[in-house]
């Protein structure tokens, strides 16, 4: 039996949803039951809406994959005011995602989410201003940048300032601070800053202290980066870190072989 879709008169029901639309909906309505609501809710012009079906097109949550539709979502957020409208469009437009790869116009929509204060339009900004990519380079500008988005607690960028205290990209070089933001970064649960974090105080000889984080790291890290992280293990002077790499290669190796 099909999924019904959405009676027109229906708004109060079309706006609630709306209101979820931007993390998750409800249990009950997922796939195509998602996709019928979370559309109408769209088409009566709810950004949140908008958003959320533009994501669902761009993964292919409970519906064709659809990049040049999700791009059309996310100029209909836009085009209400919709900051997470404009970042995602700077991410379409920086990665080619239903549109021409544009550096400029990706630079142009993830300024203007960051200055409606939009925490992962600043951390994206930082990142083209750091390569110059569709603006003109700026070190001091991306640190700036990441600052803006570490202190609304944007975990990644915490991460990044790390990264610029360490090599004096915008900053001077100042090893404690970047030790203390990338130690803000992992415990915020973010892999990178758990792995920077550990290798920064391994280096200062802390070998007990960084063992749990670079395990921390192996825990949350994706594939292949993963992979990247174990060989960079392997490779330390130190065997306690090669003994890590070690067994958790061989735990994973086990699990696989069980679930096989």
């Amino acid at each position: 039996m099909g999924t019904a879709s959405p009676e027109p008169h229906d708004l109060w029901r079309v706006a609630a949803l709306s209101m979820m639309a931007r993390d998750q909906l409800s249990a009950a309505l997922q796939g195509e039951s998602a996709a019928a609501w979370v559309t109408a809710a769209a088409n009566c012009g709810f950004a949140e809406a908008q958003m959320r079906l533009g994501r669902m097109k761009l993964e292919g949550d409970g519906i064709p994959r659809d990049a040049r539709a999700a791009f059309a979502c996310f100029q209909s957020a836009a085009d209400s005011g919709d900051a997470d409208g404009h970042n995602m469009l700077g991410r379409c437009f920086e990665n080619g995602w239903g549109t021409a790869k544009d550096y400029t116009l990706a630079a142009r929509h993830y300024r203007i989410a960051s200055e409606a204060d939009l925490d992962w339009a600043d951390y994206n900004l930082g990142h083209m201003l750091l390569s110059g990519s569709g603006v003109a380079r700026d070190r001091e500008a991306a640190f700036a940048s990441y600052a803006k988005a570490a202190a609304k607690g944007h975990v990644r960028a915490m991460n990044l300032l790390g990264r610029c205290y360490e090599e004096g990209w915008g900053v001077a070089r100042d090893p404690d601070a970047a030790r203390d933001w990338y130690r803000r970064s992992a415990f915020g649960g973010y892999f990178r800053g758990a792995y920077n974090y550990a290798d920064k105080i391994a280096a200062e000889g802390c070998i007990h202290s960084a063992l749990p984080w670079f395990k921390c790291a192996l825990d949350a890290a994706p594939e292949p980066t993963r992979g990247a992280i174990l060989k960079s293990l392997a490779a330390k002077p130190h065997p306690a870190f090669r003994a890590l790499a070690a067994s958790y290669t061989a735990s994973r190796s086990s699990g696989r072989a069980t679930s096989a």
